[in-house]
């Protein structure tokens, strides 16, 4: 009997290390998949802000466009250079400079016209309540009392 319930707990313990090892496979295939996977989404991000920075670049090296003067103007005014840059903004920068310049204004307008309407109003409050002192006994306090 002894024989064979040590039998029996070998026969566990083989299958317990069985089941460790298909574990251990197992979890380090997901580790792998996960790290692979988690490779390719920093590869797609990396390319994703290659290519918004390619664009910026481009955005850039167009902001200083060469730009041709008349030759012979300049040579009458005496002038040596011939190309001169000028500098041109891009357009969706500046529309969205734009709008928010104009949103600020409205909101500055409405302070200032809630300001006006109420302005008296929270001047007379503030001295009311700093002038009229209600002393009153902590709730504390008064249960000791």
């Amino acid at each position: 009997m002894a024989a064979q319930n040590s039998a029996g707990i070998q026969t566990l313990l083989d299958a317990e290390r069985e089941a460790q090892k298909i574990v251990q496979t197992d979890r380090t295939k997901r580790i792998k998949d996960a790290k692979t996977e988690a490779q390719k989404e920093i590869e797609d991000y990396k390319k994703q802000k290659e290519e918004e920075f390619r664009k910026f670049e481009a955005e850039v090296n167009t902001l200083f466009v060469p730009r041709v003067v008349d030759y012979d103007a300049k040579r009458q005014a005496g002038y040596a250079d011939i190309i001169s840059f000028s500098l041109q903004h891009s357009s969706g920068n500046q529309k969205a400079e734009n709008d928010a310049n104009k949103d600020a204004e409205a909101q500055l307008l409405e302070i200032k016209k809630s300001g006006k309407e109420k302005g008296n109003k929270v001047v007379e409050d503030l001295i009311k309540t700093v002038l009229d002192v209600n002393p009153q006994v902590p709730e504390k306090l008064a249960k000791k009392a």
